[in-house]
């Protein structure tokens, strides 16, 4: 484990703050994952109120536990991205349509403006933006049912 050139801590108000080895302070950091889902434990920045890069983590298991914690925590909270397990059924197969779903999280209803809005991320990985701008996940789409794979197959 590599001991990081800054410390993290929270404000009273909740936010991050972080503390560069000069001494200098930044308040109400944010962490950003380069590759949220194909490596979400690896290539971090830790960004300025402003939108700057102010530290670069590469891995997140190589951090003192507290510092990974905080980050953590702060990703969880700005993070919603809902996997789905399962794609219960369809309005239509013409957009738009209402997809009722399963994900990791629960149930749920969202709408599919058009099939632009399923993007392939990887060779067995989509990611689906709904009509309110929330990323669906599916991780692998050999993993669904053969149902789910079916309803896919006539919007991909």
């Amino acid at each position: 484990m590599s001991t990081p050139s800054f410390q993290l801590a929270r404000n009273p108000f909740g936010r991050l703050v972080l503390t560069q080895a000069d001494g200098q302070i930044h308040e109400n950091v944010v962490p950003i994952r380069a590759f949220p889902i194909q490596a979400p434990e690896h290539g971090l920045a830790l960004l300025s109120e402003d939108g700057h890069e102010i530290a670069w983590v590469e891995s997140l298991k190589d951090l003192p536990e507290t510092l990974r914690t905080l980050i953590e925590e702060e990703l969880r909270g700005r993070e919603f991205m809902p996997e789905i397990e399962r794609i219960h059924r369809v309005s239509s197969y013409a957009t738009p349509s209402t997809w009722d779903v399963a994900t990791h999280r629960g149930e749920t209803r969202f709408v599919l403006r058009g099939e632009e809005d399923i993007r392939r991320i990887g060779q067995h990985t989509l990611l689906i933006s709904d009509s309110h701008g929330i990323h669906f996940l599916v991780r692998d789409l050999n993993a669904l049912d053969k149902h789910s794979r079916k309803i896919l197959d006539r919007f991909l």
